[in-house]
């Protein structure tokens, strides 16, 4: 049975230090589950990228992981995915993720997970796709970024468009529900018909 949406979610491949970022990523997977919905993510076992995937499975929903060689054991690859995908390199991963997705969600995570958002954004300002980007600000870890970036604006070195192209919230389910329904609308019915 195919999914009713793909959420390509970033996050870290450590826990972080404040025990609400593992409570998101718990939340995220669970909501992807409840709702038929398939987690494409980078296929490791640890950190945030466990728990999301985790609790997707527990929940019912599909998860596809993909993860360069070079990373199979660094990242412990988590054997227990629908789809485990073993690619050559990063852009090999990148790709996949890209392709098998509706819609991208950053949580919280490291230069890895900021290097993923900025890729699909600039992606999207450059009409490459068209897929809904959600940022996840769990316990403010996001907030300086978002500072940073609005002064980016009011320095003219991006725009408010841009902006417009990332939707930002602290409720994971609120903001999963927006990227789903912004993703599928015209193709799927509403998430309150699921």
């Amino acid at each position: 049975m195919n999914p009713a949406f793909s959420v390509c979610v970033y996050c870290g491949s450590r826990p972080g230090l404040n025990p609400e970022f593992a409570t998101a990523a718990q939340e995220v997977g669970s909501w992807i589950g409840e709702h038929g919905g398939q987690l494409v993510y980078g296929g490791g076992r640890g950190g945030l990228m466990g728990v999301v995937a985790d609790a997707t499975l527990r929940a019912g929903g599909r998860v596809v992981g993909v993860i360069p060689k070079a990373l199979v054991e660094k990242e412990c690859a988590h054997r227990d995915c629908t789809e485990l995908h073993i690619v050559d390199t990063m852009h090999d991963r990148k790709g996949m993720m890209a392709e098998r997705a509706d819609t991208f969600l950053a949580l919280p995570g490291g230069i890895g997970t900021f290097e993923e958002l900025f890729e699909v954004w600039t992606w999207r300002q450059l009409g490459y796709h068209d897929k809904p980007i959600g940022l996840l600000n769990t316990a403010g870890y996001y907030d300086k970024l978002l500072g940073f970036l609005k002064a980016s604006v009011e320095q003219q070195f991006l725009g408010d468009w841009q902006m417009d192209l990332i939707r930002s919230d602290t409720d994971p389910v609120s903001l999963l529900k927006k990227l789903v329904e912004a993703a599928v609308l015209s193709t799927k019915p509403r998430l309150d018909e699921i």
